[in-house]
């Protein structure tokens, strides 16, 4: 299946910090588009927040030549 480019185009991926979320965000930034990545950093069980985990992927994401922002709403 052909992957389809994505430039111009704006992505927000809730829950992006970590597992599928943070695979999708990459995915979408490697193919072209400006990604959100929004992730509150807190624990599985709702507690907590923090901002390591979403800039973590955006600057993963730019490193590998894409566009993100972080969202921690």
């Amino acid at each position: 299946m052909a992957q389809v480019e994505l430039d111009g185009r704006v992505a927000v991926v809730t829950g992006a910090g970590g597992g599928l979320g943070r695979s999708h965000a990459l995915s979408l930034a490697a193919r072209g588009a400006k990604v959100v990545v929004n992730d509150l950093g807190g624990s599985r069980d709702g507690s907590g927040a923090g901002s390591e985990m979403a800039d973590a992927v955006v600057a993963e994401g730019v490193a590998g030549g894409g566009e993100a922002v972080a969202n921690y709403d």
